[in-house]
C-alpha cells in the first residue's frame, strides 16, 4: 500500500523510533555496571523468576538499568497509541484504497463454532489498546505503521526477510496445499505464496482486523488466499487436507497447552508425507543467562504475558509426542535470532 503520513504522525512516529533507541545508549553502561557488580553468570540461578530478583538486587544503584526500563516501559505502552493516532489522521484519504483491496479474489470466513479463546480475555499482547481488535483498522496499524515504521527502523528489516528464509529449510519444495496458523496481517502468508507460487493457501487467526489487512495484501497482488477468524488448534477443517502447516513467531504469545494443541492440530490437518513448520524466539534454554534475563525482563515491559511460560517448552518434544518424524529444532541460520521445528507426517 501506498501511504504518506501527514507531518505531525510522521513526526510522532520518528520520535517514538529516537526515543526507542535511547535504549542502545544505555547497553553499553548497563554492561558496565554488571562488570562492576561482579556478577559472574556461571553462579546466576537458572530458575528465571529468581534470577530477575538477583539481577535486580545486584544492579539497584545502576542508572542505566533503570533508564533502559523507563525507555522500555514509555516505548510499549506508547507504540501502538502514537501508530493509531497517525494512521487516523489520514484515514479518511486512504478509504478508497481500502475499499479497493477489499473486493478481490481473497475473501474472509469466520468458522462457525469459532468463539475467542479464554487465554486472549483481557490481555493485550504487545500492550496493544483492547487488543487486535481494539481497533477497526488494527491490522492496517500493526503492518504499516507498527511493523513497517517501528519494528523496521528498530530492528532492522531483516524480519521480513526471515519469514522467507526459513522456508528453505523444509524437506520439500513442491508443497501444494498450505495452511498457515495465525496469519497476523499477512507478512509471512507472503512470504509462503513467494516460497510456493503454485501453492492453494488457507489460513486462519483469531482477530478480523488482522485478517482484513492480509486480505488486503494478497488482493493488492492479485492473491487468492483462503483466510478463516478462528482459533488455529481448532479449525474443525477436514483432516488430511493440506501438505503443509506452518506458523512465525505466534507460539511465544500463547500459553503451554495452545502451543501443544497447535502441534497436534497440525499433525491432523497434514497429509501422511506432509510437514509441519513452526519458527518462533529461542527457548530460554538456549540463551545464556544474562541473555535470558534480558529477554525475559524485556518481555515484561513489552506485553508478553506468554513469553516465559513458551519459552520453557520443548517445541520438538511436542511435535514428537504429536506423532512427527524425522524432527528437528535448531535457530534459524541466516542470522535471525529465530527457532525452527520441522517436522514430518509419516507415510
Amino acid at each position: 500500500m501506498d501511504i504518506e503520513l501527514r507531518q505531525r504522525g510522521r513526526a510522532s512516529m520518528d520520535f517514538l523510533v529516537s526515543f526507542g533507541r535511547a535504549m542502545s545508549i544505555s547497553e553499553a553502561q548497563l554492561n558496565a555496571d554488571i562488570a562492576r557488580a561482579g556478577i559472574v553468570p556461571e553462579d546466576l540461578p537458572d530458575d528465571l523468576e529468581e534470577l530477575n530478583t538477583a539481577m535486580e538486587t545486584a544492579l539497584a544503584d545502576s542508572h542505566a538499568l533503570h533508564m533502559r526500563d523507563l525507555v522500555f516501559e514509555w516505548t510499549s505502552t506508547r507504540h501502538g497509541a502514537v501508530a493509531r493516532e497517525a494512521m487516523e489522521e489520514i484515514l479518511d484519504d486512504i478509504q478508497p484504497q481500502l475499499r479497493d483491496l477489499s473486493d478481490g479474489s481473497t475473501q474472509i470466513t469466520t468458522f462457525p463454532h469459532f468463539t475467542p479463546p479464554d487465554y486472549l480475555e483481557g490481555v493485550e499482547i504487545h500492550r496493544t489498546t483492547g487488543g487486535w481488535d481494539g481497533h477497526p483498522h488494527q491490522g492496517l496499524i500493526h503492518a504499516e505503521m507498527v511493523h513497517k515504521r517501528y519494528v523496521t527502523a528498530m530492528y532492522g528489516g531483516g524480519i521480513f526477510n526471515t519469514r522467507r528464509a526459513v522456508l528453505d529449510n523444509l524437506p520439500r519444495k513442491d508443497y501444494r496445499r498450505i495452511f498457515e496458523m495465525g496469519v497476523s496481517s499477512g507478512f509471512h502468508t507472503l512470504g509462503l505464496a513467494e516460497a510456493f507460487p503454485q501453492a492453494e493457501i488457507s489460513g486462519c487467526d483469531v482477530s478480523r482486523a488482522m485478517l482484513e489487512q492480509a486480505q488486503r495484501v494478497a488482493n493488492e497482488r492479485q492473491l487468492k488466499w483462503k483466510l478463516y477468524v478462528g482459533c488455529a488448534e481448532d479449525t474443525r477443517l477436514p483432516a488430511e487436507s493440506f501438505d503443509l502447516v506452518s506458523s512465525f513467531i505466534l507460539l511465544h504469545e500463547l500459553p503451554a497447552h495452545a502451543n501443544r494443541a497447535f502441534f497436534a492440530e497440525a499433525f491432523r490437518l497434514l497429509e501422511p508425507g506432509g510437514a509441519v513448520i513452526m519458527t518462533d524466539v529461542p527457548p530460554s534454554r538456549e540463551h545464556d543467562k544474562l541473555t535470558a534475563w534480558r529477554y525475559d525482563r524485556g518481555a515484561k515491559y513489552g506485553g508478553e504475558p506468554y513469553w516465559r511460560e513458551a519459552g520453557l517448552l520443548d517445541t520438538a518434544e511436542i511435535a514428537r509426542d504429536c506423532g512427527f518424524v524425522n524432527v528437528r529444532a535448531f535457530k534459524e541460520p541466516t542470522g535471525g535470532n529465530y527457532w525452527v521445528t520441522i517436522g514430518e507426517k509419516p507415510l
